[in-house]
């Protein structure tokens, strides 16, 4: 247990110099630095979120798209055999 609680220490004493930095550059406070941390962070997973929801909704629409092409090939099919048929006579 006592790596882990120097590993979260190490983590804490990072994030806390980083966050000294950031204050000292940007001349703001650390609750300012850590709440646009916060919003950034929130901003970026709900920007991820969509895209991955995006991405199901595309395969999901994927695979009804290819089964309505499937269904109709063979009206295709007809249509052209008629209009050669017509261009034939």
């Amino acid at each position: 247990m006592a790596l882990c609680y120097s590993n979260i220490c190490f983590c804490y004493t990072d994030f806390f110099e980083l966050c000294k930095s950031l204050t000292l550059e940007e001349s703001k406070n650390r609750s300012q630095i850590v709440r646009e941390a916060i919003k950034f962070y929130l901003g970026e997973r709900k920007r991820l979120m969509a895209i991955e929801q995006m991405k199901k909704g595309y395969l999901e629409m994927a695979e009804i798209n290819l089964n309505i092409a499937c269904k109709n090939s063979g009206v295709e099919e007809e249509a052209l055999v008629n209009s050669i048929e017509n261009l034939m006579e």
